[in-house]
């Protein structure tokens, strides 16, 4: 499987998109996240937790014994996850017309580029090796 098929495989269902962007501003409890992630229902918002965790994205902590209930934050692996939400929210924007990402010091568009960090250097999209650059 490359590797866009297993990342839409582990994260590409679109609830559990919302619900990794709804924990970038910090942890939350599950009412939190309900009322946040506009029209999900329970159970749907339970299961994609679930999966979420079970894939190392989001963890879980019990904040009450009785009931056992937790509140629910972004791994060090979902922060990163987080990073391309904001690409595809961007990507989003502009193609709809839409005001993109600026920076808010000068309040310029900002625009992504892949670095290496063991040359120092902006890396160019065509010399990097993944096969997303020849699709």
């Amino acid at each position: 499987m490359d590797p866009l098929s297993a990342t839409l495989e582990r994260v590409g269902d679109r609830w559990m998109l919302l619900i990794v962007d709804a924990l970038l501003g910090g942890p939350r409890r599950f009412n939190d996240l309900s009322e946040t992630v506009e029209g999900i229902a329970p159970n749907i918002l339970s299961s994609r937790l679930k999966r979420l965790e079970a894939e190392g994205i989001v963890l879980a902590r019990p904040y009450s014994q009785r009931p056992v209930r937790f509140s629910y934050e972004l791994t060090a692996s979902g922060r990163e996850l987080a990073g391309a939400l904001r690409l595809l929210a961007d990507w989003g924007a502009r193609s709809a017309g839409g005001e993109p990402v600026r920076h808010g010091d000068c309040g310029t568009p900002m625009e992504a580029r892949w670095y290496c960090p063991t040359c120092s250097r902006v890396v160019a999209d065509d010399e990097g090796d993944s096969e997303l650059l020849y699709l």
